[in-house]
């Protein structure tokens, strides 16, 4: 990752806003000079950064492109198995590699575990990431939140860890999980409930450029009726991005909350689906 990627991504929270408060679609011309540049290199970073002209994103960021989403790419989550999303399949499309904290770990609350983190510029602003020995245990956007805010809340969730300021360990990892690590896998390590880390290994098998609702979720970890604590525990997910839980939004196709900002989800999931457009 590079700072022109953080850089990338404030000119889409930009666009989103002029998109937003305009009434109809606004013109290349347009939309660049409202964001202070050329048409050219307005076009140029759009490219570089998505695959599409600014036009072609500008239906991505629309705010009815949620429920295009739910209407045209919505994964039904028991079916996931049957068409090789989930599990080991899902895992190694996404070049990941889990493991969950044990139960002594988790009532620990950290106790004896170090943590090591880092900032790094991401296609959507700045990141928080954090790591065990074992692997990335917590990636937070810091864009919307703040970067304090975001740091006591990824910190919080093991409050008696030793914390270590280590990019360079980190970077490796954050490499591949951004793109820029070839092959090779990405190492995690989730702490949580056991109900939270089934609803987590279920956000994993929701194929990049689509989305689910949590109700499918709820009804893919086996308790239909839990929608609400599904709820709760897709924003309690720890590993923003990898685990995707910008995918799960609400059955009126509204997008529901996010915990790093509605503006980054909506960012990520125009990113991606157009992507997987290219």
């Amino acid at each position: 990752m590079t700072q022109d990627s953080c850089y990338h991504y404030h000119v889409m929270r930009r666009a989103i806003e002029e998109i937003d408060a305009a009434p109809a679609p606004l013109p290349l011309a347009e939309l660049a000079a409202r964001l202070d540049m050329s048409p050219a290199h307005f076009q140029r970073l759009f490219s570089r950064w998505v695959g599409v002209s600014p036009k072609r994103y500008q239906q991505y960021l629309a705010l009815g492109h949620a429920k295009a989403l739910l209407k045209d790419r919505f994964t039904t989550l028991e079916t996931a198995d049957a068409v090789g999303l989930s599990g080991s399949g899902r895992l190694h499309d996404l070049f990941l590699r889990w493991e969950a904290m044990s139960p002594g770990d988790y009532a620990r609350a950290g106790a004896g575990l170090t943590v090591r983190w880092g900032w790094f510029d991401t296609f959507f602003g700045k990141a928080l990431v954090m790591g065990t020995d074992t692997g990335i245990c917590g990636i937070g956007f810091a864009e919307e939140n703040g970067g304090a805010e975001t740091m006591a809340d990824l910190s919080g969730r093991w409050p008696k860890a030793r914390f270590v300021e280590d990019a360079d360990a980190l970077r490796p990892w954050v490499d591949t999980a951004f793109g820029a690590g070839g092959a090779a896998r990405t190492p995690l390590h989730l702490i949580g409930t056991p109900m939270q880390i089934k609803v987590w290994e279920a956000l994993l098998a929701i194929p990049s450029g689509h989305v689910t609702t949590y109700s499918e979720i709820a009804g893919a970890i086996g308790n239909p009726k839990a929608v609400r604590a599904v709820g709760s525990a897709v924003g309690r997910n720890p590993v923003s991005f990898l685990i995707p839980c910008h995918r799960a939004i609400r059955k009126s196709g509204d997008l529901g909350g996010y915990h790093w900002g509605l503006p980054v989800k909506r960012a990520i999931l125009a990113w991606e689906a157009a992507r997987a457009d290219a």
